[in-house]
């Protein structure tokens, strides 16, 4: 018998109070207060609202996989990971739960971002998975795309605040990188393995 239903009703958070800390174009940043299932109340409880992204696991005609190196200013690190980047939303945020407003197809906005990042497209993609970015303290989720068989047909076509390089790896290579700790991004690692089985 599945108790899911029953397990979530009993475990679940009231959010009693929220306020708005910092709410801009870029980022709505909140503080809560919540009521606990014994009904206990604790704050503060900080979270954020981003957009929704795409993550592309890419590979070209010669298997080899599609990789960009950029800066994180999170961990203040130039990072290897995939091409990757957010789905637009029609009134142009950075912020809000795709529920709120419809936004662009995430497919197109896979596509859309493997060719402005790296000068790539494919005919072959296939949806691997959609995952809470960072279930703990944000609200959007990740879109995780295979690219195969890409070819080059263009230059890259970055935003302005874009500065990166592309590089092809083996499959080998990007085994060892993340077991060295080089591949720094949780959600790319995830949509590595996920692209293996």
């Amino acid at each position: 018998m599945d108790n899911t239903e029953n397990i979530e009703d009993r475990l679940a958070w009231e959010e009693i109070s929220s306020e708005h800390i910092v709410r801009d174009e870029w980022i709505d940043f909140r503080r809560s207060a919540y009521r606990f299932p014994d009904g206990s109340v604790f704050e503060p409880f900080y979270s954020y609202s981003r957009r929704n992204y795409v993550v592309i696991v890419a590979s070209d005609t010669e298997g080899r996989y599609l990789c960009v190196h950029q800066f994180r200013q999170g961990i203040k690190e130039v990072t290897t990971e995939f091409p990757a980047g957010g789905i637009e939303r029609k009134d142009g945020k950075e912020y809000g739960s795709a529920k709120d407003l419809p936004s662009e197809d995430a497919l197109a906005a896979a596509k859309r971002e493997l060719r402005e990042e790296t000068g790539y497209e494919s005919d072959e993609w296939e949806h691997l998975l959609t995952v809470p970015s960072n279930a703990t303290i944000a609200d959007n989720y990740a879109f995780i795309y295979r690219a195969a068989n890409c070819r080059k047909v263009a230059g890259q076509s970055l935003d302005d605040t874009e500065f990166l390089n592309v590089s092809r790896y083996s499959a080998e290579e990007i085994e060892e990188m993340i077991a060295a700790g080089r591949f720094q991004q949780a959600v790319h690692i995830a949509a590595w393995l996920l692209s293996q089985r």
